[in-house]
């Protein structure tokens, strides 16, 4: 005679994998956050004083490395008297070329451009602890979920436990 009532073997498969899956997804955004904290440890950057932010601050978290970004755009953009790389591109063209204000508008452009290159790094690391929080938040929700369904599924199977003992000792007494 079974015990159980129909759906809770399904509920407690579905809640064990998803308290599983949890598991798995807090640990990996916690491993992705830490690795990216160290490797932008390693770089030993400190956010600069004149920074809108965090200024004197080490980048080492999403913040600071925000905060570095943002200075880092500053900085470029005053080497280029406020002009981006495409706005260099078109000064370029309207210039003789390998005269002394083409080079120097290229020289502009090559630290506007590797500026870029710098942003572009820091805010992946940005966007990496994001992901990370969301896998984070998402395992906490998934292991709540799971615990809640397997225990609903215990839950609902003690009641019709208890009637199949009692059933089968009326049973064993007559």
């Amino acid at each position: 005679m079974s015990t159980a009532r129909p759906g809770t073997g399904l509920a407690k498969i579905a809640g064990l994998v998803s308290l599983v899956a949890g598991i798995v997804f807090v640990l990996a955004g916690g491993v992705t956050w830490f690795m990216v904290s160290d490797q932008l440890a390693s770089e030993n950057i400190t956010v600069p004083e004149d920074a809108n932010f965090l200024a004197g601050a080490e980048v080492r978290g999403p913040l600071s490395a925000y905060a570095q970004a943002d200075i880092i755009n500053q900085h470029a953009l005053a080497g280029t008297e406020g002009r981006t790389y495409a706005e260099l591109g078109n000064a370029m063209r309207e210039v003789e070329e390998g005269s002394p204000e083409h080079e120097e508008l290229q020289a502009q452009r090559n630290s506007i451009m590797n500026a870029s290159f710098l942003r572009a790094s820091l805010f992946t690391s940005v966007v990496a602890y994001g992901v990370a929080a969301l896998v984070i938040g998402l395992g906490l929700i998934l292991g709540l979920v799971g615990l809640a369904l397997t225990r609903l599924a215990n839950a609902a199977e003690a009641p019709a436990y208890a009637t199949a003992r009692r059933d089968e000792d009326a049973v064993a007494r007559d």
